[in-house]
């Protein structure tokens, strides 16, 4: 009987810890939850396969600015958060081939990569 009730506990310990941790990801650091902000600027692809549109978020008093930037595929128009930058107000992405980017020197691969200062361990 006790081992049935030490492992429903661990069990159930084990389930609210991994909603705990979900949920501080979702909420905290997850890029499908970023701020729209205000259109900036887009940059295409040479054949125009990928748009990223850029936005400026202004977080208010307490905060500093950030570039969002979000990847758009042409043909299906499916939209997806691959960059966000804190303390910055301006963006510059030059394209070095029909997948890689280089927004603000950072150098990404959009069909797989996305930059979030968050995450940036330099």
């Amino acid at each position: 009987m006790k081992k049935k009730v030490l492992i429903g506990c661990s069990s159930f310990l084990i389930l609210v810890l991994g909603i705990l941790a979900f949920a501080v990801y979702y909420f905290f650091y997850s890029m499908d939850r970023l701020p729209v902000g205000e259109f900036l600027t887009q940059s295409s692809s040479p054949n125009k396969t990928y748009t990223i549109d850029f936005y400026l978020v202004n977080g208010g008093a307490t905060t500093d600015f950030s570039v969002r930037g979000e990847l758009v595929i042409n043909k299906t128009k499916e939209r997806e958060n691959i960059y966000w930058e804190y303390r910055t107000e301006n963006v510059k992405a030059v394209w070095k081939d029909e997948y890689t980017v280089l927004i603000n020197g950072h150098e990404l691969d959009v069909r797989k990569d996305k930059y979030d200062w968050r995450n940036d361990k330099d």
